[in-house]
């Protein structure tokens, strides 16, 4: 059995690398830009890998969603083996393509979507196996990740750490997806999944954004709460559904996220008989992606095909899942649920009460209505 690779950008080619060294079959890549060190594994036409009965993994690294749900889709159908590190296209089509996966008796795999060179969604579906997850939570963002901690460990404003992003390539040139919580929100989906064996999109994940978050905040979180900032995305068990967000979130500056630096990552779960497991490391980046993409096909290749458990109907209840809340604002829109008030100026500074994640995020929105620039972020409760 041989493989193709469907782009031959940063991860495709990174994967590309990984598997040649190692000695692993490549046949074919695909991409539309000649590459004169490929030679003849180059192809333009897709259909030279969909005819091709001696290739039998196909790996996507394409992005987006239009061509690479084609492709995909149709190397399923082929009874071709499919690995992709695209997190839009598995969110968006998730149920499709597990569906189409095991009419055809193939794998979908998709370990390098979530966490990038780390082996989370590897580690998380073997302990799904004989373990309940209760929560998994985390940086699941480098651009953000590296954003505070410039922001916190050398005094930068958020836009000079942004800016110092993109020049360094860690945040592209609209960086939306990153700062607004798109990329997070995706992730936990995927994440949510699995821990959870559901369905669900990144629809249902409530998502605020890191873009008002600004140096006064931090400074005014530090002397008054003693806290430092990560943007931090959940999923949790609660009651009979499951709660999923993505927020900006108040930590102890001596617990483990509060000390993952740069553009890593690091993500948890929670498990009822293992407890909690936490993995660090690149959340993306051509080697650790890339690699992490060329694993899935490495074991593909070595024979492990094991299907994953039929999905369950979970309820999202993101108005069970409670905690308190940090408000930075101007608007005047009185809510009951305020504890404490520290007005600056025109400036008021909020201490919630516990509340639910959905009703924080409605109140935000009316907030943000008054005042562009308000903010807020979650309490993460102490560690028993």
């Amino acid at each position: 059995m041989k493989m193709a690779i469907l782009g031959y950008g940063v991860v495709g080619s990174g994967a590309y690398e990984v598997l040649t060294k190692a000695g692993y079959p490549v046949k074919r890549v695909l991409d539309i830009r000649p590459h004169a060190e490929l030679g003849d594994v180059l192809t333009m036409n897709f259909d030279d890998i969909l005819h091709d009965d001696e290739i039998g993994i196909v790996a996507e690294a394409i992005g987006g969603l239009s061509a690479s749900y084609a492709f995909v889709s149709k190397a399923l159908a082929a009874g071709k083996h499919v690995v992709t590190s695209n997190k839009h296209l598995v969110c968006h089509y998730y149920r499709e393509l597990r569906e189409l996966a095991a009419k055809n008796g193939v794998m979908l795999r998709f370990t390098s979507s979530a966490g990038g060179g780390i082996p989370w969604l590897y580690n998380l579906k073997r302990c799904v196996r004989c373990d309940r997850i209760e929560k998994v939570m985390g940086i699941l963002n480098g651009t953000t990740n590296f954003i505070l901690d410039a922001m916190i460990r050398d005094g930068r404003r958020f836009d000079e750490a942004l800016s110092e992003a993109q020049r360094l390539g860690y945040a592209e040139a609209n960086p939306s997806a990153d700062i607004d919580g798109n990329d997070v929100a995706r992730k936990i989906a995927i994440s949510a999944n699995i821990a959870f064996n559901t369905v669900v999109s990144e629809e249902m994940v409530l998502t605020f954004g890191l873009r008002n978050f600004r140096k006064s905040d931090l400074a005014y979180v530090s002397e008054k709460f003693g806290r430092t900032v990560r943007y931090l995305g959940y999923g949790a068990r609660v009651g009979e559904g499951i709660a999923l967000f993505v927020e900006p979130t108040l930590i102890l500056p001596d617990s483990l996220e509060a000390n993952v630096g740069k553009n890593n990552n690091m993500i948890s779960l929670f498990g009822e008989v293992v407890g909690r497991l936490a993995f660090y490391g690149q959340g993306a980046g051509k080697y650790p992606t890339g690699l992490s993409l060329a694993q899935d096909m490495i074991d593909i290749y070595n024979g492990a095909t094991a299907y994953l458990y039929e999905p369950e109907e979970v309820t999202v209840d993101n108005g069970a899942y409670r905690r308190k809340y940090f408000i930075r604002t101007k608007a005047q829109t009185p809510f009951d649920f305020y504890d404490h008030v520290d007005r600056v100026g025109d400036v008021s500074y909020i201490v919630t009460r516990e509340i639910s994640v959905a009703e924080m995020h409605d109140a935000a929105h009316l907030l943000l209505e008054e005042d562009a620039d308000s903010f807020f972020a979650g309490f993460e409760p102490q560690p028993d």
